[in-house]
């Protein structure tokens, strides 16, 4: 058995991150890690009084990937992905976004950033129809009153590009729709917002095959638009279908963060319930190399 794979000497805040691991100077690191992430979180610590949610975080996010975070109930996935929205504010810890330091002090910033994030309930309105859900609190005007060609225009655009065909109709109320269907207009009004960066919350819990299969597809679709896909989910097998990283949370802790190929479904399964990391030699070698 090897040791776990700790995320401080893989990813950590300190000069021994992703690049420094392969033998590069300390500024040289640097401009690896700001050229190579899109998100970086260091230190990253949450507390709701005496309770301790989050703990030294050092996530890493890099552009059209789609990133995994795993994590049995209650290791903290919710609190992190509210950090990430701007609902919750860390004690300790930064924030890096494109290279840059930023404070989320709110959802506003959050979006300002390009980060959105389609939560597990959707936050759709069943009584609107799809446009208007994707202009929900946007609305474009022209003279004061709704455009609504522009809007229809524009929701129209923005489903052909996430190449979303099953949709009868945009003027669809949202209430008629499947549960994948309600995905796609949850992304959709994501991306429209020039997304760089989309959250979703067990995007697939709840859905049949083939619905599973149309949101796989779509996250695939920003992946192939360059668009980084951080994924909560408890589905294993949708998470190899479409992950090209994994990062576990274990009670609060990054326990491991490494790329697809480092894991299989009993490794994975092993780092969720007991926080280690488990793989073969050859496995654990190319996790250094890939994550850099």
């Amino acid at each position: 058995m090897n040791p776990p794979v700790d995320p401080h000497v893989e990813a950590g805040p300190s000069s021994a991150g992703p690049a420094s691991a392969a033998g590069l100077s300390d500024s040289a690191a640097t401009s690896a890690s700001q050229s190579r992430w899109l998100l970086e979180t260091r230190g990253i610590t949450k507390r709701f009084g005496a309770v301790e949610a989050l703990s030294d975080v050092n996530l890493h996010v890099a552009p059209g990937e789609v990133t995994a975070l795993l994590g049995d109930n209650g290791a903290g996935k919710s609190t992190l992905i509210k950090c990430l929205a701007g609902i919750h504010e860390p004690e300790d810890g930064q924030m890096i976004w494109d290279g840059n330091p930023v404070r989320i002090r709110g959802p506003k910033v959050a979006t300002g950033l390009g980060i959105e994030t389609v939560y597990q309930d959707l936050a759709l309105c069943d009584n609107l129809d799809i446009v208007q859900n994707m202009f929900l609190g946007r609305e474009l005007t022209n003279n004061r009153l709704l455009d609504e060609d522009s809007m229809e225009k524009q929701a129209r655009q923005t489903l052909a590009e996430l190449s979303v065909t099953t949709v009868r109709s945009i003027r669809q109320l949202v209430g008629s729709l499947s549960g994948g269907q309600r995905q796609a207009v949850a992304v959709a009004k994501a991306v429209m917002q020039n997304a760089r960066m989309v959250i979703m919350d067990e995007p697939t819990a709840a859905l049949g095959v083939a619905q599973t299969a149309m949101v796989l597809e779509l996250i695939r679709t920003l992946r192939s638009r360059g668009i980084a896909v951080l994924v909560i989910s408890h589905n294993l097998n949708d998470v190899f279908k479409v992950a090209d990283h994994i990062a576990v949370l274990y009670l609060g802790r990054l326990a491991v963060e490494a790329p697809v190929g480092a894991f299989d479904q009993q490794s994975a399964v092993y780092a969720i319930t007991t926080g280690r990391f488990e793989s073969d030699p050859i496995e654990a070698s190319k996790t250094v190399q890939a994550i850099e």
